[in-house]
């Protein structure tokens, strides 16, 4: 029999901009590919996807109270797309733009003119970037440009089966776009799948890597971006070197965001600032400061399910946030205490995370609360 309802359980959290999904049996849903979901009477955007016999639906849920229900009707009518919704635009050999509403959030920079691939800018609620533009041009008066290989939002290691994959110095390693495995759009997320192979400064593959990210459609006062990354041990064995020198997922904010000049670090914990979080281990850390003289806040939320979780934190005062999980001797001081660790030959390894732009601090931006609906969001139960 069709499934008729939805029912989504807020359980221990209050919902606020969240996303769910449900995979259901195909079987189960009448006219799989006219699905809409009504609630309350109001047509509630919803993108499915197929897979085999399995069907998956996924919507956000705007506003939820705590130990809230909320049942969401199954219609067989042609699903309403969102006025706005999340919009991929691939420029081939340079970049994938991304709009939200309708207006550019990110592009996705990918092209043979960088050492790696990275997402720049980073638009925030109040339409102006928090992360640094330097090296590309066109950067407010006064903005810092130290460290050109802190590209906004990127991913890179410093010490990859020897290689440097992290700085632009002589001899530097690189990491090469081979190909896009999805580019999906729609009213609800819009998704980039991108297989890259890690090469040395001679061209010799050292790993594959795939990089999965996903853009939500949620309103200007709060972007969230899903980020995963997935090591696969092509060549042999893949070390991960003991060095303070990378990050899985790696920020450098905006000049005007450092903490010198009005910006400020929180940890889960509760750390404030380099000397509380740097080397730190936590469940998210979050940077926050003035653009345009608006306060604004880039928070990354590390999985349960990431190796060495919680993370440690390479995070400096000056604007650079990094989740690395590997430097633990630097960040100990303490030699004897080798975080390397060696991905077996034929494996694979995968990190997740949460990036969320917010206005205020972590308290407005409400981080902690964010932080559960990652790791525990709402049941969703089909009847």
């Amino acid at each position: 029999m069709a499934k008729k309802a939805l029912i989504v359980d807020a359980g221990n959290h209050a919902r606020n901009n969240c996303p769910v999904s449900v995979t259901l049996e195909l079987k189960d849903v009448a006219s799989p590919d006219r699905i809409a979901l009504s609630q309350a009477g109001t047509v509630t955007p919803c993108q499915a996807t197929t897979e085999g016999d399995k069907l998956t639906l996924a919507w956000i849920v705007r506003k939820q109270g705590l130990a809230a229900k909320k049942k969401y009707d199954l219609k067989t009518q042609r699903a309403l797309k969102s006025k706005g919704g999340v919009e991929l635009l691939d420029e081939p050999g340079d970049r994938v733009s991304v709009f939200l509403g309708g207006k550019l959030f990110t592009h996705y920079y990918y092209g043979a003119a960088y050492p790696r691939p990275f997402m720049h800018p980073l638009i925030g609620p109040y339409g102006k970037t928090v992360t640094r533009d330097h090296p590309l041009p066109g950067g407010p008066e006064g903005e810092k440009k130290d460290h050109p290989h802190h590209r906004s939002i990127w991913t890179a290691w410093g010490e990859l089966n020897g290689t440097d994959n992290w700085s632009e110095l002589e001899g530097h390693a690189r990491q090469v776009h081979r190909k896009f495995e999805q580019i999906t759009q729609g009213p609800v997320f819009g998704r980039i799948v991108a297989r890259n192979d890690w090469v040395s400064k001679e061209g010799n593959k050292v790993c594959e890597e795939v990089r999965e990210i996903t853009f939500y459609n949620h309103p200007s006062a709060i972007r969230m971006v899903d980020y995963s990354v997935t090591f696969i041990a092509t060549e042999g064995d893949l070390r991960f070197g003991d060095t303070k020198e990378g990050g899985i997922l790696s920020v450098r904010v905006a000049t005007s965001m450092d903490v010198p000049v009005s910006g400020r670090i929180q940890n889960s914990f509760g750390g404030i600032n380099e000397g509380e979080t740097w080397g730190k281990r936590a469940q998210w850390c979050d940077y926050t400061g003035k653009v345009a003289g608006k306060q604004v806040g880039i928070a990354v939320l590390d999985h349960p399910k990431n190796f060495r979780h919680p993370t440690y934190w390479h995070v400096r005062n000056y604007g650079l946030m990094t989740a690395n999980p590997y430097g633990v001797s630097y960040f100990t001081n303490d030699k004897a205490k080798n975080g390397s660790y060696t991905l077996p030959a034929g494996q694979q390894m995968v990190y997740r995370y949460r990036l969320l732009v917010h206005k205020g601090d972590a308290t407005e931006g409400q981080i902690a609360e964010r932080y559960h609906d990652f790791i525990n969001p709402p049941v969703v139960t089909a009847e």
